[in-house]
This record gives structure tokens, C-alpha cells and sequence, in this order.
């Protein structure tokens, strides 16, 4: 299965680094990807990160793929895509509360595999627009103005920077826990149903599982405080002015 999902994506024009345990792979992500041969792990090869995304299996000999997961959360915010071959959402849950930012259940077809990778890119590159953008050819650019700062309580966004602060001191969020923030930023007050997200965030063009949209939030509030984001049951979920 590692080799046919390695030359299908290829295929798509990714470059491969896999391997064949989660040790292996662990040092395979530590090291860049440089010289090891090999859970689907995707290779940019043209920054210092190494990877761009990692896919991890959740059924790895050795350390498993939820473990392998909660290591590289530790020091790294790539996207990672949990694969696993069980429906009952025990290894589904576990994989994205130890950090994963969306999953699909093996057999998998690989235009679907292609799609979640493609959205989940798509968020590790969102860029703001850059300074200057919009100006006459001359015309000096000026510091980020207050504008670009959206004050929730304790809670500062730089909607220009991408930077999250709580009470003064920067948070770490991934692409889809700061996607995430955004969409919730630009309706303050308003609930956001599940579906809504689903579509905005995770970019699912179907009905998809609601327990992304769930496990992420709860990640959000760890990082954020608990009462920034509010449930409001039988709808979804809401930020608090």
C-alpha cells in the first residue's frame, strides 16, 4: 500500500520520502527527508522545513501513527493527514486529538487522497496580501495599521501577519487551527454551523464529519481559553465578542 499510494502521487507531481515504521518515519521528518529511503511523507525540497505534509497511518509497526503524531507536535506545525483502516472513530478521534488536521479512512481512493492533501496545502500556504499591494507606483507603504488587528478580550489577531496573541503572548496554531480563528474572527458573535466549516475551513465539498470541526475547536480553546469560543448546542459554535 506504501508503494502504490507513492507512485500515485508522484504521479500528481509530489515528491515522496516514506517509511516503513513510525520510528523510521520519525527520524525520517527529523532529518529532513535527506538520504532516507522510504508514510508518505511528502517532500517540498525547497525549504528548510523539509516536508510540507506528513501522512501518517495510525496502524505503524513500532510507534504507531497517533504517536508518531503527538512527537512531531512537539516541534512542528506541518499538516499532517491520519490515515486509518478502522470506521468505529476510536483511532480517528485519538489521531486528531494528538494534533492532526483532518483524516480518511482507508480504502481510500486516490483522487480523494489528492483533494485532502490539496486543501490541506492550500492552508499551510495562505499568504496575506503583501505590503504595497494596491498602491499607486511611488507611493509609500506604511506600518501594518490597527486595522489589521482584530481584539477579542485578551485575544489579538494580526489578520495581516497571521499572528495570534492571548494576553500579549504569541500562540502557536497550525494552518487549520489559524483557518479555523479566521472564519470564526470574520462572524464575531454569529454561530457558525458545522457544515459551515466543514466547507470554509476543510474545504469538504460533501457532508463531511463533524468531529474535525469539533476536536479542532477543542484544540483552539486549550491554546485560547476555554470561553472564547462558545457552543451553542444543536447549532455550532461561536466566538465571543
Amino acid at each position: 500500500m506504501r508503494r502504490s499510494f507513492t507512485v500515485a502521487l508522484e504521479r500528481y507531481g509530489y515528491r515522496v520520502r516514506a517509511a516503513a515504521d513510525g520510528l523510521a518515519g520519525l527520524e525520517l521528518f527529523r532529518d529532513g527527508g535527506r538520504d532516507v529511503e522510504g508514510t508518505g511523507v511528502l517532500d517540498g525540497g525547497d525549504g528548510d522545513d523539509g516536508f510540507d505534509l506528513l501522512i501518517l497511518d495510525v496502524m505503524l509497526p513500532g510507534l504507531d501513527g497517533i504517536g508518531l503524531c503527538r512527537r512531531v507536535r512537539e516541534t512542528s506545525l506541518v499538516p499532517i493527514l491520519m490515515m486509518s483502516a478502522r470506521g468505529d472513530g476510536l483511532d480517528i478521534v485519538a489521531g486528531l486529538e494528538a494534533g492532526a488536521d483532518d483524516y480518511v479512512v482507508k480504502p481510500v481512493d486516490t483522487y480523494v487522497l489528492v483533494a485532502r492533501i490539496r486543501s490541506l496545502l492550500r492552508r499551510a500556504t495562505y499568504a496575506p496580501p503583501a505590503p504595497g499591494a494596491g498602491r499607486a507606483a511611488g507611493e509609500e507603504q506604511t506600518a501594518p495599521s490597527q486595522g489589521d488587528l482584530l481584539v477579542f478580550g485578551d485575544l489579538t489577531l494580526d489578520t495581516g501577519g497571521l499572528e495570534v496573541f492571548v494576553s500579549g503572548t504569541a500562540v502557536a496554531l497550525t494552518p487549520t487551527e489559524l483557518k479555523l480563528l479566521l472564519e470564526f474572527a470574520a462572524h464575531p458573535g454569529v454561530v457558525l454551523e458545522r457544515h459551515t466549516l466543514l466547507r470554509n475551513v476543510w474545504e469538504y465539498g460533501w457532508d463531511g464529519d463533524s468531529r474535525v470541526v469539533d476536536l479542532c475547536v477543542q484544540r483552539l480553546r486549550r491554546k485560547l481559553g476555554r470561553d472564547r469560543i462558545e457552543t451553542v448546542r444543536g447549532f455550532g459554535y461561536k466566538l465571543r465578542r
